[in-house]
């Protein structure tokens, strides 16, 4: 806990140069886990400077030998275990079964990360020049600038620093500050423990209003990775943009889960309801809209209600605990305020329980139309907005009436039929009879439109951690016209 009040910095745990304070709180409880005296520029500095100087040794370390360190990350992840999920329950609100996922997706973006390592090729390539050959290395960019998000904190964080260490980057992590542990300081430590060089992760913790832009405009990084919302994305992308820096982002999400007539209703509904309702929604993923052809709507809405009513509320500690707490009690009032606003619109709330500090139960709405408030926002909490389509086609167009196009699902009988409607939805990934929030280490990752900028996972994360240069070799000498 002593480690956790202090940034990471060239493999020194250091308090914070500012005078600011951050406050890391149990958002069930609201109880003070601990304060930790927040970074400034100086420090963030300190580290990127750690960062690139340590770039070059690691990125020529022996191949063995960085195997031998990413094993030794993943024992000791599996040996601190119970820990990361502790923390994950009492730092971000985490049910045990979110917690759990989340650190079997960790795990899995770790090892297929260390594939990486024999996976960064060239290739030579033919020349219309007599006697030249064309060269195209691919080595790294050099250091990465990672902001870490809060809903799924661990394994968001590693899916930027795992393949950016395996292809040769260097790091710094600015986690976000609801969860500056399980963001940033547990990862930092669980590399030092596993033997990574001082300097080749580094974490430091402050305010996106108070280091944010000089995390982004510092010239040391050469990319910075970002998941979060589509209003600090953009921010972010214009920053880095006037500085010709590259970016990753995974940002917002308005996802839908399309219900045709002729699909099985009662599976429909059991996935939407884990879909909408794992971690309280706040997920980029997570359900915003179900859409349902008129046929089956009243079918389905009682199906889903059923399953919705059988899901657990409470402590997160609790085994039993599928909907936990939002990470703060200002989320449970903005989002009530959209409910609101849409039944003062004409939406019905057929499902509704008592909020409490910042627990908010299931609410579930019929009647939605497109420009309520509850289905043109990102929810990102346990709020499960209905919407009746007359045909397919309009229930294309209801799910192509979106800023966002991250992630998605069709339920459907006739599955080559849903992957026709998959190919016309606007949007990154879509899941046949299954609902949206998937997530793979070695299959792209990423959105359209308004959710994103690149693609996150196997070969594409290799893509998006290097760089390629092209050298050509002249055997003999050219001849040229003067």
């Amino acid at each position: 806990m002593t480690q956790f009040t202090n940034q990471l910095i060239n493999g020194q745990w250091k308090k914070g140069s500012s005078d600011k304070v951050i406050e890391n709180k149990n958002p069930y409880n609201d109880k003070l886990l601990f304060t930790i005296q927040s970074a400034d520029k100086s420090d963030l500095e300190e580290a990127y400077t750690a960062a690139q100087k340590a770039q070059k040794a690691w990125a020529d370390m022996p191949l063995y030998e960085k195997q031998q360190l990413f094993d030794q990350l993943l024992e000791k992840m599996k040996a601190e275990k119970e820990t990361i999920i502790d923390w994950l329950a009492k730092e971000a609100g985490s049910t045990k079964i979110k917690a759990e996922s989340e650190f079997a997706a960790a795990v899995a973006v770790v090892k297929e990360s260390a594939s990486f390592l024999t996976r960064v090729t060239g290739v030579i390539l033919p020349s219309y020049t007599p006697g030249k050959e064309n060269r195209v290395y691919r080595s790294p960019k050099g250091v990465v600038g990672i902001i870490g998000p809060w809903n799924f904190p661990f394994h968001l964080t590693l899916r930027s620093l795992a393949p950016a260490l395996a292809t040769g980057n260097t790091a710094v992590i600015k986690p976000a500050s609801e969860t500056p542990v399980t963001a940033g300081l547990l990862i930092g430590k669980l590399f030092q423990d596993a033997g990574f060089p001082d300097g080749v992760v580094n974490v430091v913790v402050g305010r996106g209003s108070v280091i944010g832009d000089d995390f982004i405009d510092n010239p040391i990084p050469k990319l910075i990775s970002f998941t979060g919302s589509t209003e600090v994305g953009r921010h972010i992308g214009e920053s880095a943009g006037r500085n010709l820096k590259e970016v990753a982002l995974e940002l917002g999400g308005n996802n839908v889960m399309i219900v045709l007539k002729d699909a099985n209703i009662e599976r429909a509904a059991k996935a939407a309801a884990f879909g909408k309702f794992l971690n309280q929604g706040q997920i980029c993923m997570a359900l915003n809209r179900i859409i349902v052809e008129k046929e089956v709507h009243d079918k389905f809405v009682t199906a889903f209600m059923d399953e919705v009513k059988k899901l657990r509320v409470g402590d997160p500690a609790d085994p039993a605990t599928f909907v936990g707490p939002l990470i703060n009690k200002e989320q449970v009032e903005r989002i009530q305020k959209q409910v609101q606003e849409s039944v003062e619109q004409g939406a019905v709330i057929e499902l509704e329980g008592q909020s409490e500090g910042a627990l908010l139960p299931p609410i579930v709405l019929t009647g939605v139309t497109a420009g309520m408030p509850i289905a043109k926002n990102e929810i990102f909490g346990p709020v499960a907005p209905i919407m009746k389509a007359d045909s397919v086609e309009h229930a294309i167009e209801l799910a192509n009436d979106s800023i966002y196009g991250l992630s998605g699902s069709i339920f459907t009988e006739d599955r080559h039929r849903g992957v026709e409607i998959a190919k016309r939805i606007e949007t990154g990934m879509i899941h046949i009879n299954d609902q949206p929030v998937n997530d793979e280490a070695h299959v792209p990752f990423g959105g359209e439109k308004a959710s994103g900028v690149g693609r996150f996972n196997g070969e594409w994360a290799i893509e998006k951690f290097t760089t390629v240069k092209w050298i050509s070799v002249q055997e003999g000498y050219r001849e040229y016209p003067i």
